[in-house]
């Protein structure tokens, strides 16, 4: 990876310590693919010596990367697995319908191969906590002075992990969860169930599945469905296609049919250059591709959708599986969903897919530091 000298030190000689640093580490402990970033966190922290940063801020950093990285860590073992992201109140009660409704999405998702990844609360959480079970499920807890404790299937597992800051727990949400299932909640609920369709909505983050659940006869996410069109889509604050980022339903089976049928041609994507990147496990054929030209054409910046096998630049990621290559204009997200949606539609078994592995193949053993997982592209584009 090549080395950015905007990364330097204004001394030549402590950016040839750091650069002796870096280079003594990655070769006790190998991660060569990731060492010029390594090399970029040691010079900007060490540039908050420079910029002679207040110490309450230099703290704030600190402890938020140190939570990252415990976080990396703990979900580093189980990156093959695909997991749900589980929101709604802390103080629903067990003998709510709302309750019943979460407990069983999250067994039904196990089931299917999937991890469930919780607030590890009580109501709500504690529900899909439970029926997802001990072994296939992770709670991010944020440490108040009041709600809340880790629920009691959670407590005390390695998977548990406590966040000090809304932000950093935030983060590990996004990053990990493949699909996001809200039930009715507070401010909380919203607050996550917004900001994920807003990273979704803008690009800062993966397309997802994103469901709200309700129980069967109630209204709590249909008159929030309401207030979307009646305030802000009749205001043009929002697009009409931005409605196809999220499903509302009062039928589990629904919810985890939407999950499983986004996974079931679609794998996952990636941003080459400028070039948007769909692996997916069945490519169009050519008249296929004739109509998704046709139907998509007002999405891409300039030329065509076309079909490719995987990029050079990524020929080590899933190499087996083809890919569909579009230049994406990066504003209509929405019709971007639909064109993934209409490419599961295509697929020859459009019917559910389980994940990529199963929870029980994990062998366990101690945490050990998380190498690098994930390729950073050293480019001003950001990865659907």
């Amino acid at each position: 990876m090549r080395r950015s000298t905007r990364y330097d030190l204004k001394s030549p000689e402590l950016s040839s310590k750091i650069d002796d640093l870096v280079e003594a580490t990655v070769a006790e402990y190998g991660g060569a693919a990731g060492s010029e970033f390594v090399r970029q966190l040691v010079v900007t922290a060490l540039r908050l010596v420079e910029d002679k940063t207040a110490v309450g801020d230099v703290k704030l950093f600190n402890s938020a990367l140190k939570e990252l990285r415990h976080a990396c860590r703990v979900f580093a073992p189980y990156e093959h697995v695909r997991k749900v992201a589980v929101f709604g109140s802390a103080r629903t009660a067990e003998s709510h319908p709302d309750w019943e409704q979460a407990y069983r999405f999250a067994e039904r998702m196990v089931t299917e191969g999937w991890m469930a990844i919780t607030g590890a609360g009580d109501g709500i959480m504690g529900a899909a906590q439970g029926g997802a079970g001990r072994e296939q499920s992770f709670g991010v807890n944020i440490r108040l002075p009041f709600e809340q404790s880790a629920n009691a299937t959670i407590a005390g597992d390695r998977k548990l992990i406590n966040f000090r800051y809304f932000f950093t727990r935030k983060v590990m949400f996004v990053k990990e969860a493949h699909a996001i299932v809200l039930f009715p909640g507070g401010f909380g609920t919203h607050d996550e169930g917004f900001e994920a369709l807003t990273l979704i909505q803008t690009g800062k983050s993966d397309i997802v599945p994103v469901v709200f659940v309700e129980s069967p006869g109630a209204t709590y996410w249909k008159e929030w469905e309401h207030y979307l069109h009646s305030q802000l889509l009749s205001r043009e604050l929002i697009s009409a296609e931005d409605l196809h980022l999220f499903r509302v339903t009062n039928d589990v089976q629904v919810a985890v049919d939407e999950i499983l049928g986004f996974y079931s041609n679609f794998h996952s994507s990636r941003y080459v250059g400028p070039t948007l990147v769909l692996r997916v496990r069945h490519a169009p054929s050519t008249e296929n591709l004739e109509e998704l030209n046709d139907e998509f054409s007002g999405i891409l910046m300039r030329g065509r959708i076309e079909v490719s096998h995987a990029l050079p630049e990524e020929a080590d990621e899933m190499p087996e599986l083809p890919r569909v290559l579009l230049q994406f204009n990066r504003r209509n997200v929405g019709r971007l969903r639909l064109l993934i949606d209409r490419l599961n539609a295509l697929s020859p078994a459009a019917a559910s897919t389980p994940a990529d592995a199963s929870p029980r193949e994990i062998v366990e053993s101690e945490l050990s530091p998380a190498q690098e997982r994930r390729e950073i592209e050293d480019s001003d584009a950001d990865p659907l």
